[in-house]
């Protein structure tokens, strides 16, 4: 068994509408709590870095996919929505709705289209982060695939 292990800093310098940073290999960003939540909206927030770990391992994973099945593609883009619900003061990461744009080679069959939609499904179900906030988070997928123009 492999294990991976990441690591974060982070600080806090003021209070709840403070300004903090974190920093994590690459990644070395202000974080606040955003507008929509009476907060500075400075940097990132976690709601956006959940957002940002379910789509970039939804789209890698989609992507590994195609290339192990041997799905050739043309584009390959996502836009990802989060919906976070706040009733009564209580704070709920409700959803996460994906929507790939496969856009496959001119020449794909039907067969291939049909490919990448099973893939696109399995995908969301294979994501390390889609399988860790299972449960918690409804994650939907709205997916839609093309051929390139040619």
């Amino acid at each position: 068994m492999a294990e991976h292990h990441f690591h974060l800093t982070a600080s806090w310098p003021g209070l709840r509408n403070g300004v903090g940073e974190i920093k994590a290999g690459n990644l070395r960003t202000k974080v606040s709590i955003p507008p929509e939540m009476d907060g500075p909206g400075i940097g990132t927030n976690p709601d956006e870095m959940l957002l940002g770990a379910a789509a970039t391992c939804y789209i890698i994973t989609l992507a590994a996919m195609m290339e192990h099945s041997g799905l050739a593609k043309s584009k390959l883009t996502m836009e990802s929505e989060g919906i976070v619900d706040v009733t009564n003061g209580v704070i709920t990461y409700k959803t996460i709705i994906h929507r790939p744009k496969i856009v496959l080679l001119n020449s794909a069959t039907e067969k291939d289209c049909k490919l990448a939609q099973r893939l696109a499904e399995k995908a969301e179900a294979s994501c390390m982060i889609s399988r860790a906030i299972k449960g918690n988070v409804d994650i939907e997928l709205k997916t839609e695939i093309e051929k390139a123009a040619g």
